[in-house]
């Protein structure tokens, strides 16, 4: 029988209280994983825990409210809404900050469904299905659906490092959309405060990062690793999986966030009806992880990415 167990919160409350939104709780063999969490603007991966049971991210920092612990977003988002003669207006949203950044409204991503099952004694995969909507505005009073989502996780937990392979489909739902070009894209983590402290290191494929650098587009992996507790060390490897024709760039800091995307330099375009589909693999460890075991799975991933364990859509 499978160790897996995916509950949401059980608080007892008093009468007349609610809660905002739920956590669903991810273990295996009484182990904590993770968490699915349904935030405001966003749905996002937090807590994130190493196998030994350190936490490895943080959910809303001072600096940066908007870093959700493990999340996926883009700030330049445009929807491109036929007009006359084979014109378009463009509108423009932002779905990574919370506020109105540089003139793009915020948008957020609503959670629609989310479903977890064991695949087998030793996986468990999440399905989500997420609309990406549009902040009220005329015409559009609960927000107009830019994008449909469907994400999956797949979670293969381990005795000093979990895996979790996350793929996301993305769609146009009216209109034809372009994505970028942005740093603020699209796979992201905020690590935990601890990890940011004296003897935290960020590495990649081509070496040690330089502090609150950016790593190379043909950079293949990044780790953050750093002081957890205890005397303990852990980390968080991100290992994003091609996009053909859409070289993946990076941005790194040594105060916390790595992200990853493939449209940094250029807009991507999505037609109406076509779909975008990228994903990425977190390893969350104990300890120092080894170059040639990232790098490993980082060439498997290039040349044969081990999902969708089923086909994403209903």
């Amino acid at each position: 029988m499978s160790g897996f167990r995916f509950d949401a919160d059980a608080l007892s409350l008093p009468k007349g209280a609610y809660a905002k939104t739920t956590r669903r709780w991810l273990s295996c063999d009484g182990r904590a994983i993770l968490a699915m969490t349904s935030g405001p603007f966003r749905p996002y991966l937090f807590p994130l825990f190493s196998p030994a049971g350190f936490l490895l991210s943080s959910e809303s920092p001072a600096d940066h409210p908007h870093h959700n612990s493990s999340w996926i977003g883009s700030d330049h988002v445009y929807l491109l809404v036929p007009t006359t003669a084979g014109a378009h207006e463009e509108y423009t949203y932002n779905f990574y900050v919370n506020e109105t950044f540089q003139g793009r409204a915020p948008g957020r991503q609503v959670e629609i469904t989310c479903k977890g099952v064991p695949i087998d004694s030793s996986r468990f995969q999440i399905d989500q299905v997420i609309e990406w909507r549009g902040p009220v505005e005329w015409a559009a009073p609960e927000g107009r659906v830019v994008l449909q989502e469907y994400r999956q996780i797949v979670v293969t937990p381990g005795e000093t490092c979990h895996r979790l392979d996350l793929v996301s489909e993305i769609t146009p739902a009216d209109h034809a959309v372009q994505l970028g070009p942005t740093r603020h894209a699209f796979f992201n983590v905020r690590v935990s405060e601890s990890m940011t402290t004296a003897g935290g290191r960020i590495r990649s494929n081509r070496g040690l990062i330089e502090p609150s650098g950016s790593a190379l587009e043909d950079t293949e992996w990044v780790d953050f690793t750093g002081p957890v507790g205890a005397g303990a060390r852990a980390g968080i490897s991100m290992i994003p999986h091609p996009v053909e024709g859409y070289p993946h760039s990076w941005f790194v800091a040594d105060w916390g966030v790595m992200t990853v995307g493939a449209f940094r330099s250029a807009r991507l375009h999505l037609a109406r009806g076509a779909t975008l589909r990228t994903g990425c693999t977190l390893l969350l460890h104990d300890g120092d992880i080894q170059d040639d075991e990232v790098s490993a799975l980082a060439a498997c991933l290039a040349t044969s990415p081990s999902f969708p364990i089923k086909e994403l859509k209903p």
